[in-house]
C-alpha cells in the first residue's frame, strides 16, 4: 500500500508503487516516461527508475483530462 501521507515533493516511488497510486498498470507508468509525460527522478541501487510522487500524480492528472475523463464521485 502506498503512503499518500508521507511528503509528496519528496517521496520516491517504484514504477509498482506509481502505479497503484494512481490506479494504473505498471506498463502505463512505464508508458509516460517513454513519452515525457513522466521525468524520472533517480534510481535505486538495481538502476530500476524512480519518481517524485506528486509528478505521479501530475502525469495521472493530466493523461485523464487530456483524455477528457473524469474522476469517479466518492461517497463520503
Amino acid at each position: 500500500m502506498v503512503d499518500l501521507t508521507a511528503d509528496l515533493q519528496t517521496a520516491l516511488w517504484t514504477v509498482a508503487e506509481a502505479a497503484e497510486a494512481a490506479q494504473v498498470r505498471p506498463n502505463v507508468v512505464r508508458n509516460w516516461k517513454y513519452r515525457g509525460v513522466l521525468e524520472q527522478a533517480d534510481a535505486d541501487q538495481y538502476g530500476r527508475p524512480l519518481f517524485r510522487a506528486i509528478d505521479v500524480i501530475n502525469a495521472e492528472k493530466a493523461t485523464r483530462e487530456k483524455a477528457r475523463r473524469i474522476y469517479p464521485a466518492y461517497a463520503a
